[in-house]
């Protein structure tokens, strides 16, 4: 263990770890509401305090799985300290502020764990990696969207065949309400899921200095604190991922949108419960994806589906050369 810090600095960098979750809350609110607002269920204002809400709530649902897996699961918490975790934090916000900048969905989990990948192996190597957790996590990179690409698909074929006896005004009335019930799952699965991997983050910086005794966990004001703001976050909005979300991969009706919402929150909950720290953004695309392709494979912008794609095969390596970069520049700068 390193050199104890000073409170103001330990105090500094937690600030830092909660920028970080409300800039996830902000970046990936489209995640949340995107299907709700593009079929005009909800208003935009409206849906952000909707998702919101259920950001807030969800640590009342979940277990703290995810939070334990990104303190204890990507890197070696013993090589953990200061630089470590500052190098992990200014990665994913650089990645996260470049890629809401360009409107592309990229995901915030991931820029995440590529910050820690990055400043963790910075300074200790290659061996500074967890590789059971980073294997797992890889993994849930290419089953997630897949996951939620069948799940929807699934629920679109079971909704068709259920309602092929209605009219189709009494189908949109009745998804319209639904999708209310569906976005809040969604909401929560968010929430759930993401909010936990700022927990993990302030938890493990907490563990590295002895605040946390011998056994790592969860002090419950650090999980108030990243829920609070990822929830803030979500308020804020993020309208240009919205767009790229919700209109441009394809054209969705409530029906279409319960489906890609259901499908996805299924995926999240199943993920939070496992302790996998997936990415939302994966999830819900793949769930989108999956809702239009039900259609006609041609329903789906390919080209925008394929540029998102790109976006997360780079993600994880294009955060941990900037975490490693800052790790580097704060240990020639800094004496």
């Amino acid at each position: 263990m390193d050199a104890a810090l000073g409170l103001p600095v330990l105090v500094g960098l937690i600030a830092v770890a909660l920028l970080f979750d409300f800039l996830n809350g902000l970046h990936d609110a489209a995640n949340s509401i995107a299907t709700i607002v593009s079929t005009r269920v909800l208003r935009p204002q409206f849906a952000v305090f909707w998702a919101a809400f259920f950001n807030f709530v969800a640590f009342m649902v979940f277990g703290l799985h995810v939070a334990q897996t990104i303190g204890t699961g990507i890197i070696d918490p013993s090589i953990v300290d200061a630089q470590v975790i500052f190098a992990a934090l200014v990665g994913a916000i650089v990645w996260n502020l470049v890629t809401w900048a360009l409107g592309i969905p990229s995901s915030s989990s991931h820029a995440l764990i590529g910050g820690l990948v990055g400043g963790g192996m910075a300074k200790a190597g290659i061996s500074a990696a967890v590789w059971s957790g980073l294997t797992k996590t890889v993994l849930a990179i290419v089953l997630s969207p897949l996951i939620g690409f069948l799940l929807a698909m699934m629920l679109v074929a079971i909704v068709s065949w259920a309602s092929v006896r209605s009219t189709p005004f009494a189908v949109d009335r009745a998804f319209r309400i639904l999708q209310f019930a569906s976005a809040s799952l969604y909401s929560l699965g968010h929430g759930g899921n993401d909010a936990q991997k700022t927990m993990g983050i302030i938890a493990v910086l907490l563990y590295s200095q002895g605040h946390l005794g011998s056994d790592f966990s969860v002090p419950f004001w650090v999980v108030l604190s990243c829920q609070a703001a990822m929830a803030l976050g979500t308020l804020m909005g993020g309208w240009r991922i919205v767009r790229t979300m919700g209109l441009r991969i394809t054209k969705l009706t409530p029906m279409q949108g319960f489906c890609a919402e259901t499908g996805g929150a299924a995926t999240l909950f199943m993920a939070t419960y496992l302790g996998v720290p997936v990415s939302t953004t994966h999830t819900i695309t793949g769930a989108i994806v999956g809702v239009g392709a039900a259609r006609r494979v041609s329903a789906v912008r390919w080209n925008v589906a394929s540029s998102i794609v790109y976006a997360w095969v780079i993600t994880i390596p294009a955060s941990a050369i900037v975490a490693a970069l800052t790790w580097w520049a704060v240990k020639i700068f800094v004496k």
